[in-house]
């Protein structure tokens, strides 16, 4: 049985529903494969107007979506709203994708045509996180559905409600069968690999790594989206007031619950300016109940997630590091821990390497840009870095030397636009991009057509 309960009242159960079977998961499968031909074979038109419609039910249904995140999962109240708003223009984006160019006529070697087209891998099956439980489900979800697939959805259990409830509103303008949701933990996960014909994932390295050997194994398409360990550098030149407020809200914000959350910040030369900066933006920031209006950080997922704040904040200061501000629980009754900036520490330690997934970063420094940028790449993960500079040369050589799928200048890592290409490098990604033009790449197969003269 899977119970989701909201992480600033733990004893607040939001849903419980009977984890999904694996038979359950190959029954769902053969349903929305039969849902899938019918939906391919109507028109572009159609599926058009059907997503359009997807856009206008969620957006009718914002105000309840929004309070349901904030309980299920603890988002503050405005990063809740920004996300079911970014929700309902996924949807329209899609709904416009569909009129996209699925081939190319090309010259042929002799006569006749020669011509390329893009068809539906068929059932696809979408295991997604539960920080951003409307917004990720539909990022993978509506460009699987514009270009002809049906979609079959493994929620997170702690995103089980907003998953379940997304469905039924999808359910009124979608046809039966096109869009299921199977709740559960990794069993009902792995028999959804194991049954669909093209398969996105975003989540942990851990399983990340194990959807990915198991779809490969199959020879289905996949891609997997396993976070960052996120640098921002800080140049001596850049404003560093304007850098201190974008990072901590970068870091902390929603609990630094997001893959593309600043864990590391570099500060080139002197850092004890910026050091004073930061710490007074990230003291500024209000901690809190979600669902009051000037909250910014909110509590973290659950216990667990606690727990692993406040032992890295506790590991940093037995190895020598010096805790900044934070590093303790707060008072609330839920699974609140204080925003947490830590310097100090060795190069090997958790903190410098590995993605601790909570309102906790690591101030590092360096002599100059070239030490910066080899600190900055010297981890497994690479999704996203910043460059805080007012030198474009600065930047456009930073842009080029880091190692990330995502590189901003002036701009937090955190935020990611979804008419663009989204994915990592080395641990944080395998398979291709995500989003925007990408999304046709994966969600279709190109077949090549010869028509010889008869």
């Amino acid at each position: 049985m899977v119970q989701s309960h909201s992480p600033q009242k733990p004893g607040d159960v939001v849903i419980e529903a009977p984890d999904a079977t694996p038979w359950q998961v190959t029954a769902a499968v053969a349903a929305s494969r039969s849902a899938q031909r019918e939906w391919w074979a109507g028109s572009a038109a159609a599926r058009a107007q059907a997503l359009a419609g997807a856009a206008e039910v969620v957006a009718d249904a914002a105000d309840e979506l929004t309070e349901l995140v904030v309980r299920e999962v603890g988002k503050p109240l405005g990063e809740a709203r920004g996300e079911v708003a970014r929700a309902v223009a996924i949807l329209r984006y899609y709904s416009q994708q569909v009129f996209d160019p699925i081939g190319a006529v090309h010259e042929p070697s002799s006569s006749g045509l020669l011509y390329t087209r893009r068809y539906p891998h068929g059932v696809a099956g979408l295991i997604t996180p539960w920080n951003f439980p409307i917004a990720i489900p539909l990022w993978k979800a509506a460009p699987a559905l514009a270009f002809g697939n049906s979609v079959v959805l493994k929620p997170a259990p702690e995103a089980t409600a907003c998953a379940i409830r997304l469905v039924e509103l999808l359910d009124t303008v979608l046809p039966d069968g096109l869009v299921t949701v199977l709740p559960g933990d990794a069993e009902p996960g792995s028999a959804l690999v194991a049954e669909a014909d093209v398969v996105s994932f975003t989540g942990s390295i851990e399983a990340g790594h194990s959807v990915a050997a198991a779809a490969t194994e199959r020879g289905i398409p996949v891609q997997a989206e396993m976070g960052g360990q996120n640098p921002a550098i800080v140049l001596p030149e850049a404003d560093l007031d304007a850098a201190a407020r974008q990072i901590a809200s970068a870091a902390m914000g929603y609990a630094g619950q997001k893959c593309t959350a600043t864990k590391r910040v570099i500060v080139v030369g002197n850092t004890a300016p910026f050091r004073n900066a930061l710490v007074s933006a990230v003291e500024d920031m209000t901690n809190g109940d979600p669902a009051e209006a000037g909250t910014t950080v909110g509590p973290v997922i659950s216990e667990a997630a606690r727990t692993s704040v406040v032992d890295a904040a506790e590991d940093a200061r037995r190895v020598g590091g010096t805790i900044l501000t934070g590093g303790t629980t707060s008072g609330n009754d839920g699974w609140f821990v204080q925003p947490t900036v830590v310097e100090g520490v060795p190069s090997d330690h958790r903190l410098a390497r590995q993605e601790v997934f909570g309102p906790i970063c690591l101030l590092q420094s360096a002599a100059d840009l070239d030490e910066a940028v080899r600190t900055a790449n010297d981890v497994p993960h690479g999704l996203v870095a910043a460059v805080y500079t007012r030198d474009l040369t600065t930047a456009l050589a930073a842009g080029d030397r880091l190692h990330a799928g995502m590189v901003k200048v002036n701009a937090p890592t955190a935020g990611v636009d979804y008419y663009l290409p989204f994915g990592g490098e080395k641990a944080s990604s395998v398979g291709q991009r995500e989003q925007g033009k990408a999304a046709q790449d994966f969600y279709t197969a190109t077949k090549t057509i010869t028509v010889a003269p008869g």
